[in-house]
């Protein structure tokens, strides 16, 4: 018989899911549509926003700080909603909590999938600068593949113009045609959403390719990974009223305006700055 570590878990608490803005906010929200009986508690570290500009060992620091947090909310898993934090946070987090609960990351699912298909010759991927810096993602798809290619570009000024509300519109447009259209993304089969803003210029990236490259949206692959993973340890919920928990380490309009959008006004905000 295999040992589960995770045996004094129960299927009630809640899933616990960080990232520095509201990029995090599309995982939660993939992760709310899929499993609708489960509580959420979501921390935005508002106050260091983006990840993806800060040192790896200031991340690394950030991200251990938010997981202690939701360890104390007597969470069942923690997932890292930040592709920045995913790369240069998830072994800290990992060490801090040990076996006491799963630790899910926005890039490993990603990889899983790639890895599954057969048809894929040329990956792209657009990320901060953070994500793209650490070249976790051609470490681990070259790992799995040696012929395949992989092109990777940092995209620095999506996040903060989604974070501030600019996306849908002339400036957008602009910005992403720019990114798109530079030279190392061009033949690709498929581009890798490496941040979890993207999704919401989903389509605005969708229009620029017409279809012709296919998108990984990793908040959705992260939110079916999850899904499996918390069926493989018997921990999916059937709450009838689950309940959700929304903090930031520093208040902003886009943040609030945002969880509106994805989860209309059921969310009660609360500002929670752990780093004082």
């Amino acid at each position: 018989m295999n040992y589960n570590p995770f045996l004094f878990l129960n299927s009630s608490q809640p899933i616990g899911i960080f990232d520095s803005g509201i990029g995090g906010l599309t995982v939660a929200n993939a992760i709310h549509k899929l499993l609708p009986s489960e509580s959420l508690i979501y921390y935005g570290d508002t106050a260091h926003f983006p990840y993806g500009d800060k040192s790896p060992e200031a991340i690394s620091a950030y991200s251990k700080g938010v997981a202690e947090f939701l360890l104390t909310k007597n969470c069942k898993a923690i997932v890292i909603a930040c592709n920045t934090a995913s790369s240069l946070g998830f072994d800290t987090v990992k060490k801090l909590v040990g076996n006491s609960i799963p630790v899910i990351n926005v890039i490993d699912p990603v990889i899983e999938l790639i890895r599954s298909r057969k048809d894929l010759h040329k990956v792209g991927v657009i990320g901060t600068r953070g994500t793209i810096k650490s070249k976790v993602y051609e470490h681990k798809l070259l790992g799995l593949n040696q012929d395949l290619q992989v092109q990777t570009l940092a995209t620095p000024l999506l996040a903060p113009m989604i974070e501030e509300g600019f996306f849908n519109n002339n400036i957008s447009k602009t910005i992403i045609h720019s990114y798109l259209s530079r030279p190392k993304l061009k033949k690709i089969d498929v581009i890798v959403l490496a941040c979890t803003h993207y999704p919401l210029i989903k389509p605005e990236i969708v229009a620029y390719y017409k279809d012709k490259v296919e998108i990984i949206d990793n908040a959705q692959v992260a939110a079916i990974y999850t899904k499996k993973k918390l069926a493989e340890l018997n921990l999916l919920s059937n709450a009838e009223k689950p309940k959700h928990l929304f903090y930031v380490s520093d208040f902003t309009t886009s943040f609030q305006n945002s969880t509106k959008v994805f989860f209309a006004d059921k969310v009660n905000l609360e500002l929670k700055n752990i780093w004082k």
